[in-house]
């Protein structure tokens, strides 16, 4: 099972893992990650853009990659794009496998490579106005692990 989706409005966290997990009777290790923007720092939005073309596609091989590295009873990839508040969700990955090493390793590979070869473009505001954020040194990092 894998469902991959580029969600344009808020999700609900919990109602997806549940929905997630009730297909899933048979895995014995079920790992999230849900990424959120940050409260504070001044920050008021976060804004992601991308290239239509290439992301929904671009997600769908990643997941084609995780199952093919990794025996997974099911993968969740979800992630938001547009203007989000503090506090609202932008990412969600699951993953379920018969044991729970398969499964962290699944989640973890597919955040290093949302985080780093994505098709997104990130900005924030504050007082300042609106500014373009960088992938940092250790999203690469993380990345080239692999």
């Amino acid at each position: 099972m894998q469902d991959v989706r580029l969600i344009e409005s808020g999700f609900d966290p919990a109602l997806e893992l549940e929905r997630f997990t009730a297909g899933l009777p048979a895995a014995g290790g079920i790992v999230s990650f849900l990424g959120q923007v940050r409260e504070g720092g001044g920050v008021e939005a976060l804004e992601l853009k991308h290239y239509g073309p290439l992301t929904l596609p671009g997600m769908q091989a990643l997941g084609g990659t995780i199952h093919a590295r990794w025996p997974l009873d099911g993968l969740l990839l979800l992630h938001r794009v547009g203007v989000m508040a503090p506090r609202d969700p932008i990412v969600l990955v699951a993953a379920a496998a018969r044991h729970r090493r398969d499964a962290f390793a699944a989640a973890d590979f597919a955040m290093d490579h949302l985080k780093s070869e994505s098709w997104f473009w990130k900005r924030e505001k504050t007082a300042q106005g609106w500014r373009w954020i960088e992938p940092r040194a250790q999203d690469r990092d993380d990345l080239a692990r692999w």
